[in-house]
């Protein structure tokens, strides 16, 4: 299985990452131990919404999706 999930960060509640992994504790974990350049600084992170993939290509795609204009709306709205 793999996951597109979404953080927010807790000092900074306007900061949010979308991302995928085909684990996704040890992912969060990562986060808030500081290993992603991209969410260092606004750690630490909770987890807000994920969903799970029978394969990898589905994953990154919606990934990708959430990470475009109308998908950030579409967050947004729906999630």
């Amino acid at each position: 299985m793999w996951y597109v999930y979404i953080l927010r960060s807790i000092p900074f509640p306007d900061q949010e990452y979308v991302g995928a992994t085909s684990d996704l504790r040890q992912r969060i974990a990562e986060h808030n131990a500081g290993r992603s350049t991209h969410t260092a600084k606004f750690m630490p992170w909770q987890l807000i919404w994920y969903c799970a993939f029978p394969d990898k290509h589905r994953a990154l795609a919606f990934e990708k999706y959430l990470k475009s204009h109308s998908g950030r709306a579409f967050a947004k709205k729906r999630l």
